[in-house]
């Protein structure tokens, strides 16, 4: 037994060293080129997929046993129990073979047969060394076999590979969980556990094979150049996994689980505008929307996080109304947005109108910044009021983004809203970016039409107002 074991050893070492010449074989940026006799175990999948069409049911089809066709590509992908039990036999001598001599090689399956005594085989041919190879199934005919929803050990399918790297390569994705991994080993299955942040904007930079149990490992870069990775199930073909066993902590080797497509998110149209009830959202630009405190339009400055609430269709129209809570306030805002994708697609007259009235133009998934507000300032702001002692972020929260910006002295100046009654609304800052006045005044004067006689020079109006503190001016 030692000596068959030190034999798989070595068999282990030399495969290593030759894993990258395979394109399926994908690694983050840093894993060292060592290789080490560490068969690192992959903890286990996730809950049901939602039954809704999205990224992973419209691409991505389940193929059991039962319903495999002639031709499907799989990868021998043995794990620590494989290193003893073996799972194919050579179909020219009869013999089994090593799952670790096998390791990184593509199968391709050919059908099923029955053997003269017999035995019912799963059969495979591997273009890599040009043999061919049967999985004998323990006990029983096939269709018992395939039936019990039972496939094939070691084989991770190639085929959601495939199509993963066709859909997703370059893409830009969420993260759906903190918990990722690095590669440790360029040459190995070694790997470290990382964590970052929840809702963060990544790109998929490689698609490659992952385990048996997770087939797909997708790697990302973070806008600060960092790489890591998930191996997921797609469409759980031949993971060996029943749908109970993805929950807990296995349910982040879904996909959905673990990342998710900013078209994916986006695509909010009429028959599954509810399933988006409850995600979080941030504002992509400035956004004018109603507050329900205020009865008024409000712009809302970018990277403010809001909860979807509720999203009710109008019926005249392709248009719905989306509730929104404000994250840091928790008051409720309102926007009347089109939530259908399909017609972004730069034929669309309404579009080229109206290309701010589309729910993917103005918000992004995530929560946005984390402003820091007191006790105080929150009452104000819920109400649009601005107030000496405000910080920068304060302001925003109250009035929006500032349309124009104004220079001082000694680290002084102003930020200027354009208000709806032709008043501009001007708040002053001190060097230490606090608000230290504010004042409304009138803005520029609006043209007048030419008439049949010279109009004479209109009284002078004061350019100044008096500076208000205390409870604060509405917006």
């Amino acid at each position: 037994m030692k000596k068959a074991f030190l034999t798989t050893c070595v068999a282990f070492l030399f495969l290593t060293a030759t894993a990258q010449e395979n394109s399926y074989i994908v690694k983050t940026r840093g894993a060292k080129k060592k290789a080490q006799l560490e068969l690192a175990g992959d903890s286990l999948l996730n809950q049901e997929e939602e039954t809704a069409r999205d990224f992973v049911s419209e691409n991505f089809k389940f193929y059991s046993l039962c319903d495999w066709q002639e031709g499907m590509k799989f990868m021998v992908m043995p794990e620590k129990y494989d290193l003893v039990v073996k799972t194919f036999a050579d179909a020219a001598t009869g013999k089994e073979v090593s799952s670790m001599s096998l390791r990184h090689k593509i199968m391709i399956y050919k059908g099923h047969s029955e053997s003269s005594d017999g035995h019912h085989r799963v059969n495979f041919y591997c273009p890599d060394n040009d043999k061919d190879y049967y999985y004998e199934i323990p006990s029983g005919t096939f269709d018992d076999y395939c039936y019990n929803k039972l496939g094939v050990p070691t084989l991770a399918y190639l085929g959601d590979v495939d199509i993963a790297r066709e859909k997703l390569m370059g893409k830009t994705v969420y993260t759906k969980t903190q918990y990722y991994r690095v590669d440790t080993e360029y040459d190995g299955d070694g790997f470290q556990d990382v964590t970052v942040d929840k809702d963060m904007e990544v790109k998929v930079v490689a698609v490659g094979v992952g385990t048996r149990s997770y087939p797909v490992k997708i790697i990302v870069e973070d806008r600060n150049g960092n790489e890591f990775f998930q191996n997921v199930a797609i469409s759980k073909t031949n993971s060996g996994m029943r749908d109970d066993e993805f929950i807990m902590d296995n349910a982040k080797y879904l996909f959905k689980n673990s990342f998710e497509l900013v078209d994916d998110i986006m695509a909010v149209n009429s028959y599954n505008y509810r399933a988006y009830i409850g995600r979080v959202v941030h504002t992509k630009a400035k956004v004018s929307m109603m507050n329900e405190a205020t009865k008024k339009n409000q712009n809302i400055p970018r990277m403010i996080g809001f909860q979807i609430e509720d999203i009710n269709p109008h019926k005249n129209d392709t248009k719905f109304t989306v509730k929104f809570k404000h994250m840091i306030l928790g008051t409720y805002f309102y926007k009347d947005v089109t939530l259908d994708q399909k017609s972004i697609s730069g034929t669309s007259k309404d579009f080229e109108k109206e290309p701010d009235d589309y729910f993917s133009a103005l918000f992004a998934p995530g929560p946005g910044r984390n402003i820091q507000t007191t006790e105080g300032s929150r009452g104000m702001i819920r109400m649009g009021h601005v107030s000496v002692g405000f910080t920068e972020d304060e302001v925003m929260l109250a009035a929006g983004e500032p349309d124009e910006e104004k220079p001082g002295e000694n680290g002084r100046y102003t930020w200027i809203f354009k208000r709806s009654n032709n008043k501009l609304l001007c708040v002053d800052f001190n060097g230490s970016r606090i608000v230290e006045k504010y004042y409304t005044k009138d803005g520029p004067k609006k043209a007048r039409k030419a008439t049949g006689k010279r109009r004479t020079t209109a009284k002078k109006r004061s350019s100044s107002a008096g500076w208000q503190s205390g409870k604060g001016t509405p917006l």
